[in-house]
């Protein structure tokens, strides 16, 4: 499965968004992977560091694909930490 999301946080996936973007990833059984949707390099949703090497940044488009028994329910939560504000300063 895979889903082109557009990523809302301001501080893009750096910091805060990509630290809760990560553990999102990992709460799931499921291979997630994401990149530029324009370019074909996916990476490890599950590791910070190929997350915030990406060097998305707030209003580019990114592709979440996943495979396994939760990737539907994955890709929702993943596209609901991507489309929501950053998070911890309400």
């Amino acid at each position: 499965m895979e889903r082109i999301v557009t990523v809302v946080p301001e501080d893009g996936l750096h910091a805060r968004p990509a630290s809760m973007f990560v553990e999102t990833a990992n709460s799931f059984d499921a291979e997630i992977r994401i990149g530029r949707a324009d370019d074909g390099e996916l990476v490890p949703a599950a590791s910070m560091l190929a997350v915030t090497g990406l060097g998305v940044r707030h209003d580019e488009l990114v592709k979440l694909v996943a495979e396994g028994d939760d990737a539907a329910a994955a890709l929702d939560a993943l596209e609901d930490v991507l489309s929501t504000p950053e998070r911890g300063d309400e």
